[in-house]
């Protein structure tokens, strides 16, 4: 078991993670921001990025992705079909490569969904004033245990990796929990980036990646981010 510490939370990697995936790597980014409805400067670069995944991808090569090659290979260790249970990332980019488009949340959802496709890491984001405790966990998910994904009602999380806090589940590569869900109301914003395949430096990529996308469209300065594994 692994801890680092955040800006304001402990964060720890459990060893059933370790064992499935000995060389994850994560980062939490921290910062004050301002919400809004919508941004038309984020969306020209949401825009500008589905078309260039769909000149480099197709729905099949997606999946040699390291990042989403790697959760994959977690999901299936954990005992998880990932073409069932996708992970966000490969979600979001299957969408776009299909000609759909991708919903309109709100400015700092927005913004998360952009920075996973860039860099094909399931990245979770929180409202960090709605967490219980001051420690996120991240284990597997237990036979039975009470989950709610944001639109998706009551998910089955067994075999999924999750972030608990002192109450429970709060975040799968999968989806976020409508308990700690980002609203226009966020002000304290805390982002996980998911490295199930080891990089350190493309973690690290998108969380300054983040960082700047938060200075451009959320008012601030892009707060602090740690790396941890």
């Amino acid at each position: 078991m692994k801890q680092i510490i955040s800006e304001t939370m402990n964060i720890i990697v459990s060893q059933e993670i370790e064992q499935v995936c000995p060389g994850f790597v994560g980062a939490c980014v921290e910062a004050e921001v301002v919400n809004t409805p919508y941004s038309e400067g984020l969306w020209q670069e949401i825009k500008a990025l589905g078309e260039r995944l769909r000149q480099e991808l197709t729905t099949e090569t997606l999946k040699e992705l390291s990042g989403i090659a790697a959760t994959r290979r977690v999901y299936r260790a954990c005992g998880k079909d990932p073409s069932r249970y996708r992970p966000a990332s490969e979600a979001l980019i299957r969408r776009v490569l299909q000609g759909k488009e991708l919903y309109q949340i709100d400015t700092l959802v927005d913004l998360i969904n952009l920075a996973s496709m860039a860099y094909g890491y399931s990245i979770g984001g929180f409202d960090g004033d709605k967490f219980v405790g001051d420690t996120l966990t991240l284990g597997i998910g237990r036979e039975g245990e009470p989950y709610e994904g944001i639109g998706r009602g009551m998910l089955n999380i067994h075999g999924l990796p999750v972030y608990r806090d002192a109450q429970g589940g709060v975040g799968t590569p999968t989806s976020d929990n409508e308990r700690t869900k980002i609203e226009l109301s966020t002000r304290h914003l805390v982002v996980l980036i998911n490295g199930y395949d080891g990089s350190q430096d493309r973690v690290e990529q998108n969380a300054r990646y983040i960082q700047q996308l938060l200075c451009r469209h959320c008012q601030s300065d892009g707060g602090k981010y740690t790396v941890y594994r």
